[in-house]
């Protein structure tokens, strides 16, 4: 797969997306690196500690956020986004579901759309993603908790935002899933997912986990999100296990070696 120039070997190996979140709201890092030079110099340890990929968030998407327009959204990335591709040599992701921001940040030089809701929330999102060629995740998302047969729903709603990519003309080497752990998912289902990732390869596609620092993890240990470190490793080495080709993390260095710890254990 290409992702901004550059080769991932997604059959194989298990790349780093490092979570830059210009937001003053996010769960675990509100207002960290809500200014450029905050951000750049965040942006630039993560790649110094091994990151693969920078994804790029305006807005917060934690439990009860409070939704904000695209212009603001646009307001806080489009300047962090066209300042890293001016300074480092990284592929760069947009998280967002709304076209719109979608649109602004590709201008300004993102490589990937990050898209928590799969191509559904917004019904131009396709068309952008397909207009500029770039490859995209489809994250499982849904209001409610309900499922009828958990795994098999969850496959079955991954294979509709999959059905929107082909309508809009993206093609099949473009796309990336993401179970969506902690979205429309209750401890219990949370836990399943993970456990039951390899399910998702039957896809065959791409799998891109995002764990760091969520509420199973503190749920699980009953410790707040600054404190998660050692549980999100423990997902991220089950991820490596399970097949998955990239994991979004907060925490780049130690997870990046649990990766490679766990890769050498594989014979990868």
């Amino acid at each position: 797969m290409i992702i901004g120039g550059k080769s991932f070997d997604v059959l194989n190996k298990t790349y780093i997306m490092a979570i830059l979140n210009i937001t003053p709201d996010s769960f675990s890092d509100g207002g960290c690196y809500n200014s450029i030079d905050k951000a750049l110099a965040h942006c630039e340890k993560m790649i110094n500690d091994g990151a693969d990929i920078i994804d790029v968030g305006g807005e917060s998407t934690r439990p009860g956020y409070t939704k904000i327009s695209s212009e603001e959204e646009i307001k806080r990335i489009e300047p962090v986004i066209s300042a890293i591709k001016k300074r480092f040599d990284i592929p760069v992701s947009v998280d967002t579901y709304k076209s719109e921001v979608a649109k602004a940040a590709l201008l300004a030089g993102a490589d990937l759309v990050n898209d928590i809701w799969g191509l559904k929330y917004d019904e131009n999102m396709a068309k952008v993603v397909k207009e500029f060629d770039v490859p995209c995740v489809l994250m499982h998302n849904k209001e409610r908790a309900e499922y009828s047969d958990f795994l098999n729903d969850v496959l079955t709603e991954l294979k509709e935002s999959l059905s929107l990519a082909e309508k809009a003309g993206i093609k099949r080497d473009k796309l990336i899933i993401d179970p969506g752990v902690g979205f429309g998912k209750t401890y219990e289902q949370n836990i399943i997912i993970i456990k039951e990732l390899d399910r998702l390869r039957e896809l065959g596609l791409p799998i891109l986990l995002g764990t760091s620092r969520k509420s199973v993890i503190g749920l699980t240990l009953n410790l707040p999100p600054e404190e998660r470190l050692e549980g999100t490793i423990a997902t991220s080495v089950i991820g490596v296990m399970k097949g998955a080709a990239f994991l979004r993390v907060h925490d780049v260095l130690e997870n990046k070696r649990g990766v490679a710890m766990t890769e050498a254990i594989l014979g990868r």
